[in-house]
């Protein structure tokens, strides 16, 4: 079951983190692609108003430094491609810079320009690097002809030989123009992007997943030990009550055995069935209490009361019950010591700590009761004689149906409850209550109260 938790709660996890995880970054790639779409725009238009300009049409008549339908080329391969970037000084900077040339487009990247006449025949074409004629033909095959509106720019990208290049088509008279930059560098960046994401998203996802195991099985221990208790406390209530319900089946059979028998002879059985309705009837309400302590956490109403009389008012009626079991008692009792609680439930732990104390004292033993001032909190000890209790037990002591010895304790009429319910009181008066015992020389129970 606690497996099945476990999964369920990773996977939630997982997909839950997947999905944001991928928001973000679909958000971050979106706007990036967006803002280099937005730059490469930009310069598009920038070399596109260049090749519109009277200084570029007055400083280079057609034929000179560019090529034509019938031109021929000289450029090498790989130089005719145009593929290769150059850096912006090679390219001789922005128009009219130191070093360059004033026919240059102010680009920082390869460029060209390609116009046609409105039958999309190449007319004219320009470039700072010797081309192809069958490259400008293929460029102008790559333009999405179909979508060309006359009355306004028309941008679009494609592949060519391994490049990248985005276009933009100007209306132009009779025709076209058509400037055509290199953008690989730009869509490398788009690429390398999302190779960023999908490794770095991967890594997150198994750095992920193990600590969501590691945090899941934290987080289950809790409710892995709350299920035990539980199962535990069923059983143990369950183990408490049939003893009593054996006896009581058994005492009422052996009564109907002897119906002719009078009541006065039988009065023994009766006895033991009363003894051990009572039992389970202290059981039961044990149970209740705890079970209404805790729904009652936030409505129990607290003030300050004196501890001391608390404390008093415990002992006292109970001397007289110690004295007949042959054990001696002392107290010692600061007078005026106030703490802040409920006064009914405290003496309720004092009762327990106390009646604990003197069933488990040992014949001819001794009880010590002491309360006093300790720093800023009122410190309560009962502490007695007898076999003690050791070590591997004190931390369980509190538990709920938890013994130390069974038969002992059954021997005492103790079912295991008196404790838990002594610690879920100091608990919700946000106070400390601890044992400290030596095997064969008896223990001693605190409680630290503010």
């Amino acid at each position: 079951m606690f497996k099945k938790l476990r999964n369920r709660f990773l996977i939630v996890n997982l997909v839950s983190i997947s999905i944001m995880m991928l928001v973000a970054f679909v958000t971050i790639y979106t706007i990036t692609y967006q803002n280099v779409q937005r730059e490469t725009n930009m310069e598009l238009y920038k070399v596109s108003d260049f090749y519109h300009s009277p200084y570029n049409s007055s400083k280079m008549p057609r034929g000179e430094g560019q090529g034509s339908g019938t031109g021929g080329s000289t450029g090498s391969g790989s130089e005719s491609s145009g593929s290769e970037s150059l850096p912006s000084d090679a390219m001789g900077g922005d128009n009219g810079g130191p070093g360059g040339d004033p026919n240059s487009p102010p680009a920082r990247s390869v460029s060209f320009m390609i116009k046609t006449d409105d039958q999309w025949k190449i007319t004219d074409t320009h470039s700072r690097f010797d081309m192809e004629d069958t490259f400008y033909t293929e460029a102008l095959t790559k333009v999405d002809q179909d979508k060309v509106d006359n009355s306004e720019r028309q941008t679009g990208q494609f592949a060519l030989d391994g490049t990248d290049w985005a276009y933009v088509v100007d209306p132009s008279g009779n025709g076209h123009m058509i400037v055509f930059i290199d953008v690989t560098a730009q869509q490398g960046i788009l690429t390398n992007l999302i190779y960023t994401f999908a490794v770095v998203g991967l890594v997150m996802l198994i750095v992920i997943y193990f600590l969501s195991r590691y945090f899941a099985n934290r987080s289950i221990a809790p409710v892995r030990e709350a299920f035990e208790k539980q199962k535990q406390f069923i059983g143990d209530a369950s183990h408490e009550l049939k003893t009593p319900l054996a006896i009581i089946n058994t005492n009422a059979d052996v009564l109907l055995a002897n119906q002719e028998d009078t009541i006065a002879n039988q009065a023994k059985w009766l006895h033991y069935i009363k003894s051990e309705t009572e039992r389970m009837t202290g059981l039961t309400n044990d149970l209740l209490y705890l079970t209404q302590m805790d729904d009652s956490r936030s409505t129990m109403i607290h003030a300050k009361f004196n501890m001391s009389d608390a404390v008093e008012s415990i002992i006292l009626p109970m001397e007289a019950v110690i004295f007949e079991k042959n054990i001696s008692l002392d107290y010692s009792i600061e007078p005026n010591l106030t703490v802040h609680g409920n006064s009914e439930q405290i003496k309720q732990v004092i009762l327990i700590l106390l009646d604990n104390a003197v069933k488990y004292s040992g014949p001819k033993g001794s009880v010590n009761v002491t309360l006093q001032k300790q720093n800023n909190d009122v410190m309560l000890a009962v502490s007695n004689t007898g076999e003690g209790i050791a070590s591997e037990h004190l931390d369980r002591i509190f538990d709920r149906f938890y013994r130390t010895d069974s038969s002992r304790a059954r021997k005492h009429g103790g079912h295991g409850l008196g404790l838990a319910i002594a610690r879920s009181i100091v608990d919700q008066h946000k106070g400390e209550v601890y044992a400290r015992s030596v095997v064969g020389e008896g223990a001693t129970f605190y409680v630290r109260l503010s």
